[in-house]
């Protein structure tokens, strides 16, 4: 107990450097805002967890800036300008035409001119498209100040209060207690069953905070309440709240449907500062001791690894290796056994070692892009207030580490006593990005038939061509020159020239179950950080623990080195050279584990259903399973290949 709770402080400290900062966002400065000063109401895309597809804002009939008000005057264009991360992630920030201005308050303002739906409409189409979203749960995204808006679902009136990101569009009550849940509590009492209601009316609630260290006030807080208000007419508006909800299902009865936007807006001080205002969002996330338990579960893996190595290569490897070199003070009884019988095949080139250094170029790449990625989410740069930021810094050091992906690739090339290097280069600069691309364009055709917001425009995929091809290619080509151009790395053994015999292997040293028993326990190590991960792609939830992330990933690296090392000393000692595919399929096993978990995931956590939407997350989940794959199967491979390099290199040959 005394070490557990040692071990606690220890992973504490880690974790404090990469938590302490996590939502300081470095050079972005607090706004203070005077009064009077107009706010900008910012609306996202629309998302649920019941389909993968979300759609723009205004893909649906909302009410415009560009439209005519009460008023006559026009607003400006909706279009705000986007990194290339929120892009790639299906984000369509707009404008909206909510006016808001800070410190005057407005009670029941109407947004627009009153929205008509009629039977007389045969298509109907603006219509469906609401009834269709209302069903599945879509949620709106507002933001305020880089906030996101948020309401509060349970807890509101405690001093521990529970938020969501966004609101409901509407809610369907039906005979199943689930549809319930997507109802505003203060609105079920006035609805009938088997009805659609529209959330056409926002309480939102502006909370400040005002100090003498500033002039004005600065945002620490965005509370909105959806409410459903069948408003008699556009001159008598009543947002009481005893009134009736808005039904928007046309029938014979109900023949004509008018839908009037609403708005009241309140602005409550608060004590809580700028610095401070994301801790409301992570008090209502997951607690910690979740992952303190996937970190603890993660280290008992790792001590138990390292305890199986410390015992092989202290009692077994320095054993062999001092008596092999005992050849002077007895050389007639010194006999050749275990894994130095190999010494001369050990560094025989594997069969298609171009493809090997392809895919361990394109690995060291990935590592490395993943690794510095992950350090600046610790250091508080990417952190959710950045959006797009995380994606936009992938993609950007991704094209900047090609020239590593060439160098590694060619180093290795030359190595293994290629000679087509023009062929290395071609496959290290296109392989693995080119199936990437051809996933992801299938995927994008399927969104943009959809219409949805994730489909990536024709503007950016030329945008990512360019980088590919006029940056990524040439620094691949770079630093494969740099490669070839340096000597060859010396074995420390000779190769002979007829291969040895490999001996009959046992079961546990076959290729198929050695390569299976690699991943088990690699994947135990992330499969409850991953659960979390996934739940927060997919469940559109905020996901902010990157130094619980760091953490679990250094127990990653050190879980697939060890699991490979441990099985490749067991394959050289049982005569059979054929390491260097081994190592690396080995170190990639555990991404098997991880998309059989991502279809059980799909299919026991997720409520989606639809053969579009398995066919998108089938996708992206391949995607990420073949970026993961070449990433631990290359750390495997080097590995394995310095352990190889050091044990034979300890030793005297004759």
């Amino acid at each position: 107990l005394a070490s557990m709770g040692g071990l606690r402080v220890l992973l504490s400290v880690l974790l404090g450097v990469c938590a302490t900062s996590a939502f300081y966002l470095p050079g972005v400065a607090p706004i203070a805002y005077q009064d009077g000063e107009r706010l900008a109401l910012l609306v996202n895309r629309l998302d649920s967890a019941e389909s993968i597809v979300p759609y723009d804002y205004y893909y649906f009939d909302f009410c415009e800036p560009g439209e005519e008000k009460s008023d006559g005057k026009a607003k400006e264009g909706a279009k705000v300008s986007e990194n290339l991360g929120q892009i790639l992630l299906g984000e369509r920030i707009r404008t909206s035409p909510y006016e808001i201005s800070m410190m005057q308050e407005t009670v029941c303002k109407p947004l627009c001119q009153p929205k008509k739906y009629s039977l007389k409409d045969k298509k109907n189409t603006k219509l469906k498209r609401l009834e269709r979203i209302i069903k599945l749960d879509y949620m709106h995204h507002w933001i305020m100040d880089n906030l996101p808006a948020v309401e509060c679902t349970s807890g509101c009136d405690t001093t521990t209060p529970y938020y969501r990101t966004g609101f409901p569009v509407g809610c369907k009550i039906g005979a199943g207690a689930q549809s319930l849940t997507v109802c505003t509590a203060g609105n079920v009492a006035n609805m009938h069953a088997d009805d659609i209601y529209l959330n056409n009316h926002i309480d939102i609630t502006i909370k400040y905070h005002q100090s003498s260290e500033f002039t004005g006030s600065r945002i620490v807080g965005v509370e909105v309440q959806p409410r459903s208000i069948a408003h008699e007419g556009y001159e008598s508006l009543d947002c009481g709240s005893n009134t009736k909800a808005l039904s928007i299902r046309l029938s014979e009865d109900r023949p004509e449907v008018e839908v009037i936007y609403t708005y009241s807006v309140k602005f409550t001080a608060s004590d809580l500062k700028w610095a401070s205002r994301w801790d409301a969002y992570l008090q209502s996330a997951e607690g910690t001791s979740i992952h303190w338990f996937s970190i603890v579960n993660s280290v008992i893996i790792v001590l138990f690894l390292t305890g199986m190595l410390g015992v092989i290569f202290v009692r077994t490897l320095y054993r062999d290796i001092a008596r092999y070199n005992q050849t002077e003070a007895n050389e007639e009884a010194q006999e050749e056994f275990g894994w130095k019988l190999v010494h001369g095949d050990v560094f025989r080139p594997p069969p298609a070692p171009m493809m090997l250094s392809v895919l361990v170029g394109c690995g060291s790449q990935i590592l490395v892009t993943f690794i510095v990625t992950l350090i600046f989410a610790c250091l508080g740069f990417l952190s959710p207030a950045t959006r797009g930021g995380m994606m936009t810094t992938m993609v950007l050091l991704w094209v900047g580490l090609s020239i590593q992906a060439g160098f590694v690739s060619a180093r290795l090339y030359k190595m293994l006593g290629g000679e087509q290097w023009k062929t290395n280069v071609i496959l290290t600069a296109f392989l693995i990005p080119g199936v990437v691309f051809v996933i992801f364009f299938g995927l994008n055709l399927i969104l943009w038939s959809l219409q949805s917001s994730a489909a990536v425009p024709f503007g950016t995929l030329f945008a990512l061509i360019v980088l590919w091809f006029c940056v990524s290619v040439p620094l691949t080509f770079f630093g494969a020159y740099l490669g070839f151009k340096r000597p060859p790395i010396e074995h420390p053994c000779r190769t002979n020239q007829i291969p040895r015999q490999i001996p009959p292997q046992p079961l546990y040293t076959q290729t198929l179950p050695a390569v299976l028993m690699g991943g088990v326990l690699p994947f135990g190590c992330i499969f409850i950080q991953l659960f979390f991960i996934m739940s927060s792609v997919w469940g559109h939830h905020l996901y902010y623990v990157f130094g619980f992330l760091f953490v679990v990933f250094v127990i990653l690296a050190v879980t697939v080195v060890e699991s490979v090392l441990l099985l490749c000393y067991f394959h050289l000692c049982s005569e059979n050279y054929h390491w260097w595919w081994r190592a690396f399929f080995t170190g990639a096993s555990s991404a098997l584990y991880l998309f059989g978990y991502a279809v059980v995931f799909y299919f026991k956590r997720m409520e989606v259903e639809g053969t579009i939407n398995f066919l998108l997350y089938a996708g992206y989940t391949l995607i990420a399973t073949l970026l993961f794959a070449v990433a631990t199967g290359t750390l495997g491979f080097l590995g394995c290949f310095y352990f190889v390099r050091k044990i034979y290199a300890v030793i005297k040959i004759d």
